[in-house]
């Protein structure tokens, strides 16, 4: 890898950092195994690339809290021509201490960035999304920036690091009370996921190396009876121990969404990974035909707003609402 410092981000990324609509987060659990789901990534307005979850669903940002080592990858084809593959290894900081605010900000740059499903419904049904909007948002502090050059995997990948100590900004106290039970059971068999993933594309596989999280896109995947064997992109060595795989594919404007996270462990040399699968994640995809979509979603939200209240109220604070954004916020968004 070639390396460099400097005080801002590299002039190669810094367009795909603020256009992309979907980048692979990823977060470690209490044991230090990585889990990562594609999200929608914002430039922050203080030098932090954001991403966010929704309040009756806080793991991503809980985990964030409890151990502030995250990574971001900005592996998806965008309107970009030959766009690097970025990511982004930092520090987190989860706020959630304003959830009204945390509302405000992602109705508005939400419908800014994509809009998706929300086009042409009437305000007073998007102000009953309430379960959907209300945010806990993860500021991203960059410490290291690897890409690859016109988003060529076989190319040896440029390195940004950030001159000096890195601050970051402490995360906003934890909730108290005991947390939510889980909203559903884990999936009993890996296998089925692992069918419904081979139509979504290569995976993204994330290890730990060097204690933090190292998430990136697949050079090629192939199904085994126990699991994957991969291969791994340029300058990436396989390692040792817990992985995570990501699959995914969306519409042109996230109006449709499929997922499937598979979690193991991982041996291998050089560039060449064998993944043992072990379980899958339950995943929360929109996909089939518009009227099917609005019925998983709609269905999810009869669920998820029963945790509404439970979660703002762990917090100390009212249910947010959603506002309408004024002219003035949208056009600042």
């Amino acid at each position: 890898m070639t390396a460099s410092t400097s005080t801002t981000w590299p002039r190669e990324v810094t367009e795909i950092l603020g256009r992309a609509l979907v980048c692979e987060y990823a977060s470690l659990t209490r044991d230090g195994r990585p889990v990562t789901w594609p999200v929608t990534p914002y430039v922050g307005a203080g030098g932090t690339l954001d991403v966010s979850t929704g309040l009756t669903y806080p793991d991503k940002a809980e985990r964030a809290r409890r151990d502030p080592r995250v990574a971001l990858l900005y592996s998806e084809s965008t309107d970009l021509d030959r766009a690097p593959v970025v990511l982004v290894q930092g520090r987190a900081t989860v706020r959630d201490a304003d959830l009204q605010a945390n509302t405000d900000r992602y109705v508005r740059e939400s419908l800014a960035k994509t809009g998706a499903g929300f086009a042409g419904m009437p305000w007073f049904l998007v102000k009953r999304l309430g379960w959907y909007f209300a945010r806990i948002w993860v500021e991203v502090t960059p410490e290291r920036i690897v890409w690859w050059p016109e988003g060529d995997l076989s190319r040896t990948p440029e390195v940004w690091t950030c001159a000096g100590d890195v601050a970051v900004p402490a995360s906003d106290p934890a909730p108290a009370g005991p947390r939510l039970p889980s909203r559903s059971a884990p999936p009993a068999d890996w296998r089925p996921f692992a069918d419904r993933a081979a139509r979504l594309g290569e995976p993204v596989v994330t290890l730990v190396a060097d204690g933090m999280p190292l998430a990136v896109r697949t050079r090629s995947a192939v199904r085994t009876e126990a699991g994957f064997d991969l291969r791994l992109p340029a300058g990436v060595e396989a390692a040792e121990g817990p992985v995570c795989l990501t699959f995914h594919r969306h519409g042109p404007a996230l109006e449709w969404q499929e997922n499937v996270v598979l979690v193991g462990t991982a041996a291998g040399e050089g560039d060449r990974l064998s993944v043992r699968v072990e379980r899958a994640l339950n995943d929360w995809s929109l996909a089939g035909t518009r009227r099917e979509r609005n019925r998983s979603f709609l269905g999810q939200g009869r669920m998820l707003r029963k945790r509404l209240k439970a979660e703002a109220a762990r917090r100390g604070q009212p249910v947010p609402r959603v506002r309408r954004p004024t002219p003035r916020q949208s056009a600042g968004a």
